[in-house]
This record gives structure tokens, sequence and C-alpha cells, in this order.
């Protein structure tokens, strides 16, 4: 009875272990392997067209290139004819650079990337400033003249949603302003009763004043990204007390971690754009500046403006305090936008000067 047991105890683990060497095993078949290999070749060009889409388009010559389309197209060069055709070359921009627009990607890599579309509507917010001063300040002589219909077209047309991706699309949208400011160009260059452009010091201070309110702001949000404490002045006189200072409420703003880097592609965005329109206005308004002792005042505004282009070395943006280790770079841009916006101010001063 015992040697049955030993016996039967013994065999037992001899005939698992046969059992387990006559099973196959299960194999991944010949599709994980490729599926793997596909999802894996993917990633890799998505990680490169990121970067590839992510490189920011270089400065380019705006006398020269509105000098070039008007021998392509056999225009005229008016008055005018630069500003129109640097606006429509900066909003081109955003359609034909690396990737085209990507704002509105709903796959990747374009679903993933939020410095270039922060970038791009920076850049956008200055198209559309640009293109309301054309139809209510440039193109008419007065408040109670009619506007221009290609100028009226097209403003809408750029203030549409920048994020829309089909039923229309954003980039189809943004081509229809742009083919509106071609017709309103030509129209101007051929000498058209109807397109005017106004070169007077009134129409370009009210759109430097946006100019000025737009770099307040991203002044403001920049030096946010350390934190600033902002003073409310919502005073009442019955807390005035004889002898006192009066009470000011204070509040911390900070930019969240996550939207730092965004604002400062923005504040970049709006710079580059801003700096080829300027560069525009010098050309159109030569002879109001001149008048006025204001063409330094628009290079100083012009040069801050490209100084806050350099390349950007850093593989992200980084955040340090103001005094400590490591740099800042919402606070270096923010010391390029706050010098433009206070030479921006000082030229508002020359041109309302009689």
């Amino acid at each position: 009875m015992l040697d049955w047991k030993k016996r039967e105890a013994t065999e037992a683990p001899r005939e698992r272990a046969e059992t387990r060497k006559a099973t196959p095993r299960r194999r991944a078949g010949p599709w994980g392997s490729v599926i793997a290999a596909v999802v894996g070749v993917y990633l890799v060009v998505c990680i490169g067209l990121s970067w590839y889409w992510s490189q920011e388009p270089e400065l380019f010559p705006v006398q020269q290139t509105a000098q070039s389309a008007a021998q392509q197209s056999g225009q005229k060069m008016v008055v005018g004819y630069t500003t129109v055709e640097t606006l429509k070359t900066v909003a081109g921009t955003l359609l034909n650079k690396p990737g085209g627009y990507i704002a509105n990607d709903r796959f990747p890599p374009g679903l993933w990337m939020d410095n270039m579309p922060s970038w791009e509507y920076g850049v956008l917010v200055q198209v559309r400033d640009l293109s309301r001063a054309l139809r209510k300040d440039f193109a008419r002589s007065q408040s109670q003249s009619t506007e221009d219909g290609d100028l009226a077209k097209a403003e809408p047309r750029f203030n549409f949603d920048h994020k829309s991706w089909i039923l229309p699309s954003s980039e189809s949208e943004f081509e229809e302003g742009i083919k509106s400011l071609s017709r309103y160009q030509a129209r101007l260059a051929a000498g058209d009763k109807g397109a005017i452009f106004y070169t007077r010091a009134d129409n370009l201070n009210n759109w430097l004043g946006d100019v000025a309110t737009r770099l307040g702001s991203l002044s403001q949000r920049l030096s946010a990204s350390v934190g600033r404490v902002k003073l409310n002045s919502n005073l009442k006189t019955e807390t005035f007390v004889p002898g006192q200072a009066p009470q000011v409420d204070e509040e911390m703003v900070e930019t969240p971690w996550l939207q730092i880097d965004n604002v400062f592609y923005e504040a970049r965005g709006q710079a580059w754009a801003l700096s080829h329109l300027l560069r525009a206005i010098e050309v159109d308004f030569a002879d109001v500046l001149a008048k006025k002792n204001a063409t330094v005042s628009v290079r100083q505004i012009i040069r801050e403006l490209e100084a806050s282009q350099e390349p950007l070395w850093s593989p992200m943006v980084l955040n340090g305090s103001g005094f400590g280790m490591w740099a800042n770079h919402s606070l270096v841009m923010a010391n390029y936008i706050s010098r433009a916006n206070a030479a921006v101010i000082d030229l508002r001063q020359l041109l309302s000067q009689g």
C-alpha cells in the first residue's frame, strides 16, 4: 500500500510535466508585430512633424515684398498698397507656413501642439485689429462717409471662430478675407474713386490706441508668470479717515503653470505681426510721421518688437523667479513688450500735437 502511494506521488508530477511539454505555447501572431511597428513609426513621424511645425516663420522684408507683388500683378504702387499687401502676407503666413493652420486641427500631431496655436492666435489678433482699422478709419474720410464694401467683407472673415474645423473651416474664412483685401488693393492701385486710403494722423492714432491696449495687456499677463500683487482702488468716501492713508484691497494674480507658455507664444505672435505692420505703416504714413518728427519713435517700436523674436534656445519656456538662479522667459518678453508699449504712447502724443 505504501509502495503504491509513493509510486503515485512520483508519477503525478512527471505526467504534469509531460502534459506541459505536449501543450504548445501561444505565440503572438504576425498582425500584432505589424500593428506595433506601425504605431511606433506613426509616433516617430508625429514627433518629427511636431518639431518641424513648431518652427516660427522668419521676419520678411516688407517693402520689397510689396514691390515684388506689384510687379507680378502689374499694379501701381500707391499710398496704402504696402499696408494692405503686408496685412495679406501676414494673414497668409497663418495658412502657408509649415503645417498650415494648426489651431483647429483635430488629429495628431496638431492636436497635441499648443505653442504654435497660441502663436497663430497672437498673429490673428493683430490682423483683426488692422482689418478693423482699415474699415472704419483708413478707408473713410470722416465718420459720415460710406465704408468700403470689400473691407466690410474682410473684417468679419478674420473675426470668424479661429478653432472651427469644418462647415466652414477657419482656413476658408481667412482665405475669403484675403481675397476681399486683394479686391480692395486692386481697386486702390487702379485709382478707383471708391477705393481710398487716407493717411491722416488721427486715423493712425486710433489704430495705435488699439496697439497700446494689446501691448499693455500682454505685459501684465507676462509679468503675472511669477505672481503679482494687484491693487484694487475701489474706495468709498466714508472709509476716509483724516490723517490716515486710504485702504486699498490687494490680491495675488498669477498665471496658471500650464498657461505660461501659451501666453509667451501669443506675445511672440503679436510682436511678430505688429513689427511687420508697423514697417508698412512707416512706408505709407512717411509724410505724416516726418511732419510730426515721429519716424524715430516708430523705428524704436519696431526695434523692440524685433528684439523679442530672438530664437528660444531652451527646450521649454522657463519660469524662474525674477532674481532667482533660473531664467524667466516671460519676464524677458514682458520687458520688450513694455518698452514697445511706452514708445507707442510717446508716438501717440506726438501725433496728437498740432
